[in-house]
């Protein structure tokens, strides 16, 4: 083989690419990839091959689900500081996110109902139901239920987490106080609402953004903002029926694993919305 065919067969290192790691802060090392990748811990006896497909799918969902909120935090925080600039950088980023969760869905689709049913036994009475990373998300995001909170007393670190986060202003929340802050008409009733609870559509806010969406330009950052939170909520929408495909799939009608209804119980999660207004709106424009 000629040097010019070796020379395309491989790359060879450049001079300066650091090669010990000895003393050194390596890839590895700074994502802790040790930790990451010794966390899969299939159950299956004997052994199945799709458990670990399971396993990695909802793990990254959790990962994804942890950056969610990290960034739903930010964009509430700046939003709560009148810097409505960088919330929307951040919203932006939520949406990203959001299209990874719903993509996700395919890996598990290829699970077939004989391969899913040789690793049910083994999730015993574990769910996503309990994933208490996509509660808080549900929460901040306005789908507030006190019941909800009552499914992680095991964990007090977890039960705590959403009981704060019950009582707190959601990511709509902190939008309607700035719009009241900017001479914006909210409703009084909006402002004062008890926050442990879910979202109701106000007639009065309506209106409100029917102005806005009757003037664009006028109003355009407030306009840029209802239509990133209406984004949104279509990609969440999106990720449960997705979610409800792939378990409509793979068990059919039989009872979930948490012991919820399963197929049905999922279909009701597609009637929750986070802003009502913002698509109530959509008949008066």
């Amino acid at each position: 083989m000629s040097s010019d065919a070796v020379d395309r067969a491989q790359r060879t290192l450049e001079e300066g690419i650091s090669t010990d790691f000895s003393r050194a802060m390596s890839y590895g090392d700074y994502l802790d990839l040790p930790t990451l990748l010794s966390a899969q811990h299939p159950r299956s006896t004997p052994a199945q091959h799709d458990e670990l497909l399971f396993i990695v799918q909802h793990q990254v969902a959790e990962l994804w689900l942890k950056l969610l909120l990290h960034e739903l935090h930010s964009a509430r925080a700046l939003l709560a500081t009148d810097d409505l600039a960088p919330a929307l950088k951040r919203l932006a980023r939520v949406k990203h996110v959001q299209k990874q969760l719903v993509e996700q869905w395919d890996v598990l689709a290829t699970l077939t109902p004989s391969e899913y049913a040789q690793i049910r036994p083994f999730l015993a009475t574990s769910s996503g139901f309990q994933s208490h990373q996509y509660r808080a998300v549900e929460f901040l995001l306005g789908n507030k239920n006190a019941e909800m909170v009552r499914v992680f007393e095991h964990s007090p670190a977890e039960h705590a987490e959403l009981e704060r986060l019950l009582g707190e202003p959601t990511l709509y929340d902190e939008f309607l106080r700035y719009l009241a802050r900017h001479g914006y008409a909210v409703p009084a009733a909006v402002l004062e609402r008890d926050l442990t609870q879910p979202y109701r559509l106000d007639e009065g806010l309506v209106d409100l953004f029917a102005g806005v969406y009757a003037d664009p330009a006028q109003h355009w950052g407030v306009y840029e903002t209802c239509e990133e939170l209406v984004d949104i909520e279509d990609l969440f929408q999106q990720w449960r029926f997705r979610h409800l495909q792939v378990v409509s799939r793979v068990i059919g009608t039989r009872q979930g694993t948490g012991g919820s209804s399963g197929v049905d119980f999922l279909r009701r999660a597609l009637d929750l919305t986070f802003f009502p207004e913002l698509y109530a709106v959509r008949a008066r424009v």
